[in-house]
């Protein structure tokens, strides 16, 4: 049996339709990587960060940018991408006693939900708090905590944040921040 010139020509029309969908489909599954034409930083403002948790909080763009903007008792950092504020971190000295809640319902866009180790670490899909063992200064009576917050970025990844919290705040522990108290 042969085909008719309508079934062939359906049959042409539904295969560009296909593979239209099929490009346009494979062109969005590259995500952001695809287009990134910077390099994801390895430390925000002298800090180590885990690059690849990072990595999918960060847009496609053309160039990032690490600011520090730190000022008296608070260590902060912005990471910026083509002029878009995406993440910022923030190391801040807290009265002894306070807690991780605390912190967060002070600093939270939206109250986190999650917890980890007893609730030494809060996080959502874009924020996360946390409070470092072993930062405390003496003389003024107050502890260390961490804030990162992904409020620029699109990216919604509540273990991803706990992963970077976590790695974070050991990071704040390794370092100078940690042990020569107050900023």
């Amino acid at each position: 049996m042969k085909p008719d010139r309508t079934t062939s020509r359906k049959s042409s029309l539904i295969s560009a339709a296909a593979l239209t969908a099929l490009a346009f489909a494979l062109t969005g599954c590259g995500g952001d990587d695809q287009q990134r034409e910077y390099a994801i930083p390895s430390t925000l403002c002298g800090t180590a960060v885990d690059s690849d948790t990072l990595a999918p909080f960060l847009p496609s763009g053309h160039k990032i940018t690490v600011r520090n903007k730190s000022y008296s008792g608070t260590k902060g950092c912005q990471v910026i991408v083509d002029n878009k504020l995406i993440f910022t971190t923030t190391q801040v000295w807290l009265e002894e006693g306070s807690t991780t809640a605390f912190v967060a319902a002070r600093q939270s866009l939206d109250m986190p939900s999650h917890s980890a180790e007893a609730g030494r670490f809060r996080y959502s899909g874009y924020e996360a708090f946390g409070k470092t063992r072993g930062c405390v200064d003496a003389k003024y009576k107050q502890e260390l905590y961490t804030i990162m917050q992904a409020s620029g970025s699109k990216h919604r990844d509540t273990e991803a944040m706990k992963r970077l919290i976590i790695s974070y705040t050991k990071g704040v522990e390794k370092s100078d921040e940690c042990t020569a108290g107050a900023l």
